[in-house]
């Protein structure tokens, strides 16, 4: 590999990444009082993690029916305001014991 081909992907790296951590400094510097825009920007972040995380439940496990078996387990006890910790203990209990079924 070349250094100045490997030097010009770290600055482009850089950038890439520097790029949208200034840029909200850059354009919002007064407080925003719009509520729509609050009330969108504050659920921003769960529809980012559900999107990068949802798709890979159904292929961690190597099984489909287990990993089926699992969301629904954790989709349920989130609804019924069960803790982090309980909803993802409950999804690996599920994945475990469906496991010897399927």
């Amino acid at each position: 590999m070349n250094l100045r081909y490997a030097f010009t992907a770290v600055i482009l790296m850089a950038l890439v990444t520097y790029i949208p951590r200034v840029l909200p400094i850059v354009i919002f510097r007064k407080e925003i009082k719009s509520n729509y825009i609050k009330s969108f920007l504050r659920y921003v972040p769960y529809a980012v993690l559900g999107t990068l995380t949802f798709p890979d439940i159904f292929s961690s496990t190597g099984n489909i029916y287990t990993a089926i078996c699992a969301t629904i387990v954790a989709l349920f006890l989130a609804y019924k305001e069960k803790s982090l910790l309980v909803v993802a203990l409950g999804g690996i209990i599920t994945v475990y014991l469906t496991g010897f079924i399927f």
